[in-house]
């Protein structure tokens, strides 16, 4: 059989060449991640050098996609971590049984807590990996150019003098502006947290298409101030552009986490790679400039490693006023997430004209006060920031699982969209109307 030989050597060859993939495939590990490439990029830099028989996979998608193509593949295909700032994202792959159990490769050097907020999934589902606030940055050239104050408080944005020059992204879009507007939300009541948001997007030039928009315009002075967490300002302000960050008071401190996925293809190598970013040598990594972004080691963990006057995450949850509550919000994420967008996001054009016509006839009447311009004005208000849903159905819990229900079901499916395009009809309608009453005020004021 003269062929024999070769045939034998053909098949020792594809037998060394498939081993040698499904050896290079056992040593990948797939991350699944919102984070900047500022980030992802330093840790699978330093994670492969300190184990250079395994390969990170960095995978970039928002938080929302993220959970989606998660859940979308089957058990031994999916990713094999999840990483990203909302917990409230991983109370939803939690309660889908998508995440398995890590506890073992949490650092028993972090505190429990960060304020009132366990640092580590009390399940051991998933680890803090590092923690976050939220608040506002802006660029102190940009200010200085427009001759505004710098804002403290989110309530600051509502003013008249910031109208045009502010910018955020939508919950819809980003995991961490979803956790920025719940925790105006749940600091301020869902009533006044809605108005006091459907204000600052008035003065709103821009909702970004994802959340790095927000940090690069105020950086490159695009906009002014940004609503953004805290490490995008931080790292803007510690990588030398002009800008600037500051905490408001209705603020948390909250952990950004790491999961190992269920039914991901390498856990062993993950478990790995889990377990170094929440190490000592891993949270050095979160001071670089470029990433800026606070540990779960107290400073004085850190051995030293912490630049003067950065930001203390347990002393700001300490002046903290909002305890935030991930359950809370995961009830109702989708909820807050399709409101934001039918009546902001879609709606940006109309409600931007009726909150300029409100603060010309605001102006006008604090300067030439009419009871009858006076009222048209109140109602003009009432039409533009009040929120579509109210506190009462927003508590209902019937009406929240209609949100978290299959939207594959044509029935549930009809009833959410029939929902949204009513939000966003009668958020058009409201907007049009206190735009001309705020129109008419401000002619009775004349």
């Amino acid at each position: 059989m003269p062929y024999r030989p070769a045939f034998l050597a053909t098949r020792l060859a594809l037998t060394l060449v498939l081993a040698g993939a499904a050896a290079a495939h056992a040593g990948t590990v797939t991350v699944v991640t919102s984070f900047p490439k500022e980030l992802t990029q330093a840790y699978k830099s330093a994670f492969e050098k300190a184990h250079p028989d395994i390969k990170v996979e960095i995978l970039n998608k928002n938080t929302v996609q993220g959970i989606a193509y998660v859940r979308e593949l089957p058990a031994g295909q999916r990713p094999d971590v999840f990483w990203a700032s909302a917990p409230d994202a991983f109370e939803v792959l939690a309660g889908q049984n998508l995440l398995d159990n890590v506890a073992d490769l949490a650092n028993k050097a972090a505190p429990a807590k960060v304020g009132n907020y366990p640092i580590n999934n009390p399940k051991g589902l998933y680890l803090g990996q590092a923690l976050a606030g939220y608040g506002l940055m802006w660029n102190t050239r940009y200010m200085a150019a427009n001759k505004l104050p710098a804002p403290a408080q989110w309530a600051d944005l509502v003013k008249p003098a910031y109208f045009g020059h502010v910018a955020m992204s939508s919950p819809s879009r980003s995991g961490t502006t979803h956790l920025t507007v719940e925790t105006v939300l749940q600091g301020e009541g869902w009533d006044k947290g809605w108005s006091q948001m459907l204000q600052i997007a008035g003065n709103c030039a821009a909702i970004t298409e994802r959340s790095f928009g927000v940090p690069d315009g105020v950086n490159n002075g695009q906009f002014g101030i940004g609503l953004v967490i805290d490490f995008f300002g931080l790292a803007g302000k510690y990588s030398g552009f002009p800008v600037e960050f500051v905490y408001p008071n209705v603020t948390a401190v909250v952990p950004a986490n790491i999961g190992l996925v269920a039914g991901g293809k390498n856990s062993a190598e993950a478990k790995k790679f889990i377990a170094y970013t929440v190490s000592a040598e891993g949270q050095e990594l979160l001071l670089d400039p470029k990433i800026s972004r606070l540990p779960i080691l107290p400073p004085e963990a850190m051995k030293g490693k912490v630049p003067a006057g950065y930001p203390n995450a347990f002393e700001i949850a300490r002046r903290a006023k909002v305890s935030f509550d991930s359950e809370l919000s995961e009830s109702r994420y989708n909820v807050v997430s399709a409101m934001f967008d039918q009546t902001i996001t879609f709606r940006l054009k109309d409600l931007q004209a009726a909150t300029r016509a409100i603060h010309a006839a605001e102006a006008a009447l604090a300067k030439k006060p009419n009871p009858a311009a006076g009222a048209l004005l109140r109602q003009a208000r009432d039409l533009a920031f009040s929120p579509v849903v109210g506190a009462g159905m927003a508590g209902n819990k019937d009406f929240l699982a209609l949100f978290t229900a299959n939207k594959m079901n044509a029935a549930v499916n009809k009833q959410v969209t029939g929902l949204e395009d009513s939000w966003n009809r009668h958020a058009q309608d409201n907007y049009q109307r206190a735009r001309q009453l705020a129109e008419q005020a401000l002619a009775g004021a004349r």
